[in-house]
């Protein structure tokens, strides 16, 4: 499967090769521009079809998601699932519920975003969801680009591509990222 959806970002031109600043600060050879990939409406039903089937047997009432990269997906694999789908989205620098979204005390999310690195996002979903009142059954993604790292959110991780791409912290850049410009392709 991983084949299959690595064949679907190169065909889309979504897989990116260059000199990349990633939301978490960290800098590398490659993005992913989900945006690219989900445009294409068949695709995005079958890659979170793909998601949505891995994350099945987990109990839950609604599913979650990060502004703006994991909404598509997110809507996408909550529709698939049953599921009501809401979004977290910034506000002043922060993510929060906004637009009149509740959770209800008790109630179990699944959280959904396109591509992972360090977690930051995921994890302050995690966090807006637990002070609701809530509970984060699952975290699911398109993309694990961890390498390993994997962020531990205290539940279930589930991703339908693990790749181990190699980032570097600003200061410690390998000379052929040091002498070229970066660009940052992410959401803000």
């Amino acid at each position: 499967m991983s084949d299959e959806i690595l064949k679907l970002f190169r065909q889309t031109n979504a897989l990116l090769d260059g000199h990349f600043v990633l939301r978490s600060g960290l800098h590398s050879r490659q993005f992913f521009q989900c945006a690219i990939l989900l445009q294409h409406t068949k695709i995005a039903e079958r890659v979170c079809g793909m998601l949505a089937d891995k994350l099945r047997d987990i109990e839950c009432d609604s599913v979650i998601s990060p502004a703006l990269g994991g909404i598509i997906v997110g809507q996408e694999v909550g529709r698939m699932l049953g599921k009501r789908h809401i979004f977290a989205e910034k506000d002043e620098g922060r993510l929060m519920l906004r637009r009149g979204f509740t959770i209800a005390n008790g109630e179990r999310f699944i959280v959904i975003e396109d591509v992972v690195t360090r977690g930051g996002r995921v994890q302050e979903t995690i966090d807006i969801v637990r002070a609701n009142g809530g509970e984060v059954a699952a975290v699911g993604v398109l993309v694990d680009r961890s390498g390993g790292a994997t962020p531990d959110f205290d539940c279930p991780f589930i991703s339908l591509v693990k790749l181990d791409v190699e980032t570097f912290e600003a200061d410690k850049l390998p000379p052929d990222l040091a002498n070229t410009s970066a660009t940052k392709p992410g959401s803000k």
